[in-house]
């Protein structure tokens, strides 16, 4: 039996079984059927889905299968309307679960290990198969038809162009690309524990949770963790920089944050990352604009309103100077995250998953030792140099000089750049 065929027989028995069970969502499908038969104007998988022999071609990009289709003995396609379905539920089941006797495709789908746990079927665990399916809001679709949605209603444009979103399937780097400090590492746990039991907090009465202010020079990860948190959390990232909300009429930058928080609300659950967060919340003087001081004040004001329990929000924010920030806006946020600089050690094992994937004779350590200073960012900026260098000779292999060099060429570039260069 070819795999083909298991494949066209587990994508019937799925579509008729998730017909079939109201009581199962969207995010029990497996992804790329879900992406295929999702609907931007019901932000969901509509039921029934009608599988044509095209649309098997198509999700298991194969062509040719309608012959393969009507071969089976449990199996139809109806002339008329051009849908496969399977005409004996229980047989073609039956027939799949002998072919399937490792239970691996089972196990990896929820919409069938969920049919067969009813049927007591030895080894199928809806539960567990959950856990190897990522939930709908991870895909971009899921996303794009809230935008969809939000766009229609009054103000909503506005609100969308505040804020780049993110779907967490668009986000490469994830959580184990990093390299993170003991306190980052406890921190982070602590953010996914939250929002696994936000029923659980909300019950008790925590709702001053999720509130992270992550400060650090530029360089360090800090947006980049707050995405990788989103793609591990799967829940939609929203991006905004202080700096381009700030409008001309410092009235319509009030408006704007209460926009920006109202958006975030709007996508929940989701991660709402403020970037710049001391363009705003600075150190507020006696003599500053009083139209400013009512931005300050509403920007303190929305994140007190947000919460991780009630809104299903986890508001990140970024500083590089947090000096710039006073008391008030300390207070607002319930754990600060550190991002230091990294040092020797943990240089080494950046520089060991940047280059993980390049081959060559090269000692990371000796690159380490030579980088003090450097931030993550810097370190990839030298491993750019490096490839790009070796690419030019025709060479994807590195050796230590490129390197050398390509440290070299990255120090000379950060003395211009602090204006020590002289001619």
């Amino acid at each position: 039996m070819s795999d083909i065929t298991l494949d066209i027989v587990e994508l019937l028995l799925t579509a008729q079984i998730y017909n079939k069970y109201p009581e199962m969502d969207a995010s029990d499908l497996p992804r790329d059927l879900r992406k295929y038969y999702w609907s931007r104007d019901h932000r969901n998988v509509p039921r029934p889905i009608r599988i044509t022999a095209a649309d098997v071609e198509k999700i298991l990009e194969e062509e040719n299968l309608e012959s393969k289709i009507r071969a089976l003995p449990f199996a139809n396609i109806d002339d008329k309307e051009f849908s496969a379905k399977i005409t004996a539920l229980d047989i073609g089941a039956e027939w799949f679960q002998k072919k399937d006797e490792n239970r691996d495709r089972i196990s990896q789908n929820p919409v069938l290990a969920f049919y067969y746990e009813k049927k007591q079927t030895e080894g199928a665990d809806y539960s567990e198969a959950k856990t190897k399916v990522r939930p709908k809001e991870v895909d971009r679709e899921w996303i794009e038809s809230l935008i969809a949605e939000i766009e229609k209603e009054e103000g909503g444009s506005d609100m969308l162009k505040l804020a780049e979103i993110c779907a967490p399937e668009d986000i490469k780097q994830t959580i184990k690309d990093f390299v993170l400090t003991h306190e980052q590492e406890e921190e982070t746990k602590k953010i996914v524990k939250a929002i696994q039991y936000r029923d659980y907090l909300k019950h008790i009465g925590l709702y001053d949770v999720g509130k992270i202010l992550m400060v650090g020079p530029p360089g360090t990860g800090k947006t980049s963790l707050a995405k990788a948190m989103s793609e591990h959390l799967s829940i939609p990232f929203v991006e905004v920089r202080l700096s381009m909300i700030t409008d001309q009429y410092l009235g319509e930058t009030a408006k704007n944050i209460d926009r920006v928080f109202n958006l975030a609300k709007r996508l929940s659950p989701c991660i709402l990352f403020i970037d710049e967060f001391d363009f705003v919340a600075k150190t507020r003087s006696s003599d500053e604009h009083a139209a400013l001081k009512r931005a300050v004040n509403t920007l303190l004001k929305a994140i007190d309103n947000v919460s991780l329990t009630t809104d299903g929000v986890l508001l990140l924010a970024a500083t590089n100077h947090p000096k710039m920030l006073d008391s008030a806006a300390w207070r607002r946020f319930d754990e600060i995250m550190k991002f230091p600089l990294p040092d020797v050690d943990m240089r080494k094992k950046i520089l060991d998953i940047v280059t993980n994937e390049i081959k060559g004779e090269f000692d990371t350590e000796e690159i380490a030792a030579l980088t003090h200073g450097y931030s993550g960012s810097d370190l990839r900026m030298v491993i750019r140099e490096a490839v790009l260098t070796a690419l030019v000779t025709e060479r994807m292999e590195l050796t230590q000089k490129d390197m050398l060099n390509a440290v070299a060429a990255f120090d000379e570039r950060a003395v211009i750049k602090t204006n020590e260069y002289e001619e």
